[in-house]
């Protein structure tokens, strides 16, 4: 079944694809394919013309499916979650309590990327702990970054970490759970202290453009400001969490102030679609190459 819709495909899916000099794009996937299996949820990334696709819980995939199904679609796996969750208890990182299991998950995680051929773990600081200050939880954040760092630099993976809105009243990419109001990590002038404090080319920050538009806005300042500690991007427009063009953030200028910064990692659309997720992931990938004055690589 699997060879034959590969067979099926366009021609330009699983080609080099053409790519906004400065960055490449990938999907999240789950959000905008609920439906389909994650090998489907891959074949529509391809179809679509983006460079890689991310996805949450690697427990769940069979590692060899994917990361045949993504070569030979000439597809990267942008990343996997190395702690689980946006509240990962007992494996959080700011309770020196939960270090140990921090770590082993790390380690399990480091081990999964291997696998499916990924250089970068997300990593969530997890929800606050009232019985620490907050200083006492930036150091255990700091000291536990650093540890991680000690497992992951030796195979050239990133940890990757993601500071997360706490005012939206809904998460719309899980609309009936818990919207995260108690997430630790919330503002961006605090993560990028974090990581200059660990001091490791291997931890920088996911900067979801979304979450920060919601707590702080100033988004091309403080991306041009702090580029070099930005490993990841995820897209997604206020409010609503729909695709770019859908609300208050002017995406083409996001786009272009990204690609003239020089950065050359991963763009990642991770939206719940207002209408067909096809025709969303291509008029974002349009917009993000409206940016580029580049031809094909």
């Amino acid at each position: 079944m699997l060879r034959r819709t590969l067979l099926q495909m366009p021609l330009s899916a699983g080609l080099a694809q053409v790519n906004p000099r400065g960055f490449k794009l990938s999907v999240r996937v789950e959000p905008l394919f609920r439906n389909l299996t994650l090998a489907a949820q891959i074949q529509k990334v391809a179809e679509a013309g983006y460079q890689g696709f991310e996805f949450g819980d690697w427990r769940a995939a069979d590692s060899n499916q994917i990361t045949k199904l993504k070569n030979n679609l000439r597809l990267e796996c942008a990343c996997i979650v190395g702690n689980r969750s946006v509240n990962p208890v007992g494996m959080g990182l700011c309770d020196p309590a939960e270090r140990d299991g921090f770590l082993k998950e790390l380690s399990a995680s480091t081990e999964a990327a291997k696998r499916f051929e990924t250089t970068r773990l997300v990593v969530l600081s997890g929800f606050k702990r009232p019985h620490l200050s907050r200083k006492q939880q930036i150091d255990s954040i700091v000291e536990g970054l650093k540890r991680g760092n000690d497992i992951v630099a030796k195979h050239g993976i990133s940890l990757i970490v993601e500071p997360i809105n706490t005012l939206a009243a809904v998460e719309p990419l899980n609309p009936t759970g818990d919207n995260h109001a108690n997430y630790f990590l919330d503002r961006t002038p605090e993560a990028f202290s974090i990581v200059k404090e660990v001091g490791s080319p291997y931890v920088k920050i996911l900067f979801d453009i979304y979450h920060v538009q919601i707590m702080e806005g100033n988004l091309i300042e403080t991306i041009r400001k702090n580029i070099r500690d930005i490993a990841h991007f995820h897209v997604g427009d206020v409010p609503g969490r729909h695709e770019p063009g859908t609300g208050e953030i002017h995406y083409g200028n996001v786009f272009k102030a990204i690609r003239e910064t020089g950065f050359s990692d991963f763009v990642a659309m991770e939206y719940v679609p207002s209408k067909d997720a096809m025709t969303t992931l291509r008029e974002a990938r349009a917009l993000a190459m409206r940016t580029s004055s580049s031809r094909p690589r």
